[in-house]
């Protein structure tokens, strides 16, 4: 597989083009932002990380029937998808109370819900990734309502799947968010990456951080939480 130009490049990844068309290479970077790329840093080991974690979470999806853009991983820090036209809103699931939700509601950290919580942000660095409702995404134009409505359901699914998944490991699954795009033929899938960065994964039993919080609030330790993590995974998917 040649890698082409650079397409893109995003706080955590950058994007090259391939000899295929419909197919390009993600490479995971070691750089980590936070608060709208207000506080920005580095730590050893991030993007291998972040690449190996996706990789395992993709493959089991897949296996699941949840349809992604991986197709294989390439070497610690790249791998190949299909080549998508992301939507430009951002699906985030909450199981418990944490972040942005707890400072907004005034409430404290860690209240399970006993419903699942969609938020909704669009993806424009420009406005701070705003939280918008369904009536915005349609004033918008971004999708349709039976577009919106196949998002949510894909997303709820995604949120069981994790859950499970996540319990075998002795995680709980507090909150995490996902990017949906669009295949050349106008099929909704799953892209972008899952993984610390984009989760918050508690321990069931000492409630310590094991995601990108551990950067926000400088907690210490970061590259030993994303470590833990993959090494439960593959545990728990007998890797």
């Amino acid at each position: 597989m040649q890698k082409g130009e650079m397409l893109y490049e995003g706080k955590a990844k950058q994007i090259f083009a391939t000899e295929v068309a419909d197919e390009v290479i993600v490479k995971f970077k070691d750089d980590a932002t936070a608060f709208n790329a207000q506080k920005r840093g580095s730590f050893d080991r991030k993007g291998e990380m972040n690449n190996a974690i996706t990789t395992l979470i993709f493959e089991y999806l897949n296996e699941k029937g949840i349809e992604t853009h991986f197709i294989k991983q390439l070497n610690d820090r790249e791998q190949l998808v299909k080549k998508v036209s992301i939507i430009p809103i951002e699906m985030v699931v909450r199981n418990y109370s944490a972040g942005s939700m707890s400072q907004r509601l005034g409430i404290e950290e860690g209240i399970k819900s006993p419903i699942t919580i969609f938020d909704l942000c669009l993806k424009e660095d420009a406005l701070g990734d705003p939280l918008i409702n369904d009536f915005h995404v349609l004033f918008l134009g971004l999708v349709t309502r039976e577009e919106l409505d196949e998002m949510y359901s894909l997303t709820g699914k995604i949120n069981e799947i994790l859950k499970e998944l996540f319990d075998k490991m002795g995680i709980i699954l507090v909150d995490f968010k996902i990017e949906l795009g669009k295949t050349t033929d106008g099929k909704i899938i799953l892209a972008d990456e899952i993984s610390p960065d984009t989760c918050r994964l508690w321990d069931k039993d000492t409630m310590k951080k094991l995601d990108k919080d551990r950067f926000r609030r400088d907690l210490g330790d970061v590259t030993e939480a994303y470590v833990e993590i993959y090494d439960r995974l593959k545990k728990a998917l007998n890797k």
